[in-house]
């Protein structure tokens, strides 16, 4: 029986995103990427390679001091023992991260199990992982007190005690601290309008006819940046922004 011709490469992630089985191949490209998520696809030779012979195919020293581990569909990072076989036929991972180091820090992104063999992880990286929607963002969740929001510039600490847990969440709006009337008043919109600035300086009043109310500002985040408003009219505020409401009794 003539044995199944084999094709040069055959491409790993496109097979499970195929939901095909690996074709037999001179070579199997996977993605590979070293103390970050900036993958590179590499080829390797093996469908059962083992983890030294992944680092070895993306020009690494097989016997160095590495840690490994592939991305599963599901999100987690599953450990790859550098001596033990990794079967790409059935893990359904194309992507593989190393770090050159003895130690990894365990986190969760959305309920996957993440090992990061760093310190300090970038928050870009958290977002990579989390995929957060267009109106969402990456928290970290702190128990007792409200969830930190993850900057993507910044870097993350792993080293407190216990495992760290990051979610995607729907953005907050920001507060807005703006003064009216010489008080100050938090808002929870930048988008004011003439009648909640009234609503705002003389709560609780009822709208009568012989009551005539202007309002002026200043430091507002929209143009013009000072002025007068008109009934009807609305402004973008920011913090800081000045507005005085007056009003005037007509007998």
């Amino acid at each position: 029986m003539e044995a199944e011709k084999k094709v040069d490469i055959d491409n790993v992630g496109e097979a499970i995103r195929q939901g095909r089985s690996l074709h037999p191949a001179h070579a199997y490209r996977i993605l590979f990427a070293q103390e970050n998520l900036n993958f590179r696809a590499i080829e390797i030779s093996d469908p059962v390679p083992l983890g030294r012979q992944i680092l070895a195919a993306a020009g690494l020293n097989a016997h160095g001091d590495f840690s490994l581990f592939a991305i599963l569909e599901t999100g987690d990072f599953e450990d790859v023992r550098l001596d033990e076989q990794f079967d790409l036929r059935s893990k359904g991972a194309e992507r593989f991260v190393a770090f050159q180091s003895d130690r990894d820090f365990r986190l969760t992104v959305n309920d996957a199990q993440v090992s990061w063999g760093k310190p300090a992880i970038p928050g870009v990286v958290l977002y990579t992982l989390a995929k957060p929607g267009e109106h969402e963002a990456v928290f970290m969740v702190v128990r007792g007190k409200e969830d930190r929001l993850i900057d993507p510039v910044e870097a993350v600490d792993l080293t407190p005690p216990g495992v760290e847990h990051f979610v995607s969440a729907p953005k907050r709006k920001p507060k807005i601290d703006i003064v009216v009337n010489g008080r100050e008043v938090e808002v929870k919109d930048s988008h004011q309008t003439f009648e909640q600035f009234v609503a705002i300086a003389y709560p609780g009043e009822a709208p009568a006819p012989n009551i005539k109310y202007s309002i002026t500002y200043r430091g507002v985040a929209s143009k013009p940046h000072s002025g007068e408003l008109a009934a009807g009219g609305f402004i973008e505020v920011k913090n800081g922004s000045v507005i005085n409401v007056g009003r005037t009794i007509q007998s």
